[in-house]
């Protein structure tokens, strides 16, 4: 197993990415190839060896973060590594743990290639195996986490009006420590997120 391949960028592409090392190219599928530019020297690059019996495939990945959110996907019932790779190209790894936790499907199916399905087969399989990926992620924070069904029931409302998830994450932080009722929470939301527009 190759743990990480260190050399000088040498091409770059939409799929892939070549790195030498003495004198050998290496091409490695990354999620995102642009994030490497040509002519950088040292880069760092994690990858998995990807081996099956109709191909061969070296991915690489900027973190051991990326790759260990890669592995866990690929086990997914229904994902492969072209899907994997779609959703660690996302960038936002604690995000996902969060989508996961909370079941919340409706961040999931975002991703190319994942339906109600999969999605629930991403919650099912992955659900408290992701802790060490996100180590900062707390449940009782989450976004429609249990204890204040008021703010949580905002938050439900601020995302059927089309505000995304970080959004409405950002403005449940800042009320958290306020007793309202929804609608108070709503109109509060809507004050700050315009403000911050």
């Amino acid at each position: 197993m190759i743990e990480f391949v260190r050399g000088e960028v040498a091409y770059v592409c939409a799929e892939f990415v070549t790195i030498e090392v003495g004198g050998i190219g290496y091409k490695i599928v990354a999620p995102n190839p642009f994030f490497y530019r040509t002519g950088d020297e040292q880069v760092i690059v994690y990858t998995y060896h990807y081996v099956r019996e109709d191909q061969e495939v070296l991915f690489g990945f900027r973190s051991r973060r990326e790759r260990a959110l890669f592995t866990k996907l690929l086990g997914v019932t229904g994902i492969g590594p072209k899907g994997s790779l779609a959703i660690v190209a996302s960038g936002d790894v604690d995000a996902l743990v969060e989508a996961i936790e909370q079941e919340k499907e409706s961040y999931l199916i975002k991703f190319p290639g994942v339906g109600k399905k999969t999605a629930k087969q991403m919650t099912l399989d992955l659900k408290g195996k992701l802790a060490e990926l996100a180590p900062d992620y707390i449940p009782s924070e989450g976004l429609f986490a249990q204890g204040n069904a008021e703010l949580n029931e905002a938050c439900e409302a601020l995302t059927a009006l089309g505000y995304s998830d970080r959004e409405v994450e950002k403005v449940k932080k800042a009320l958290q420590g306020e007793v309202l009722s929804t609608d108070q929470y709503v109109k509060r939301a809507l004050q700050l997120l315009l403000n911050v527009r």
